[in-house]
């Protein structure tokens, strides 16, 4: 192998491990609050954005990871009119986990990215939507919104992220 295999090898690797943790993260802060479910899946998921779409909201799948009730609730997603009955006690949750030792309390350090999608649902959803910055260092976890997050960011690097 040679150097620059032994290099692409690493950022292989760290690409990964850098996903795993923060799917790891997600669920540990799913497991945490007992009252949020995550994001469903499938026919649930279509079921969900066409209901939200039906209400003028319309938000990519992707733009959050779990929902979020006042009080613990279990919800069919595949029951069309359930989920529309529903729809007024949801809050929508992108989760955003830190792995690093040198984000400190209150998540002052952390640099993480903010897709179009997670904007453009902030926009829609107003204060149905929130961030949840969890840190699986410290087990911290604080509940904000973009426009919160924006209000105290300190830099910002725009990227354009394709794939081919």
């Amino acid at each position: 192998m040679n150097l620059l295999e032994v290099i692409k090898a690493k950022r292989q690797h760290l690409a990964r491990l850098a996903n795993q943790n923060g799917a790891s993260g997600e669920l540990i802060a799913l497991a945490t609050m007992d009252h949020w479910v995550s994001r469903p899946r499938g026919t649930g998921l279509k079921i969900l954005l066409a209901a939200l779409a039906e209400t003028g909201v319309v938000i990519k799948g992707s733009s959050f990871d779990a929902i979020a009730f006042s009080t613990i609730e279990q919800i069919d997603f595949t029951d069309p009119d359930e989920v529309r009955s529903s729809l007024p006690r949801m809050t929508f949750i992108e989760i955003k986990t830190a792995n690093q030792e040198r984000v400190r309390p209150g998540f002052t350090g952390f640099f993480f990215a903010l897709t179009e999608g997670e904007i453009a649902a902030s926009d829609a959803l107003k204060e149905r939507h929130r961030v949840a910055l969890y840190n699986n260092v410290s087990g911290e976890l604080l509940l904000t919104s973009v426009p919160e997050i924006l209000a105290r960011t300190k830099s910002m690097n725009w990227q354009l992220s394709v794939q081919l």
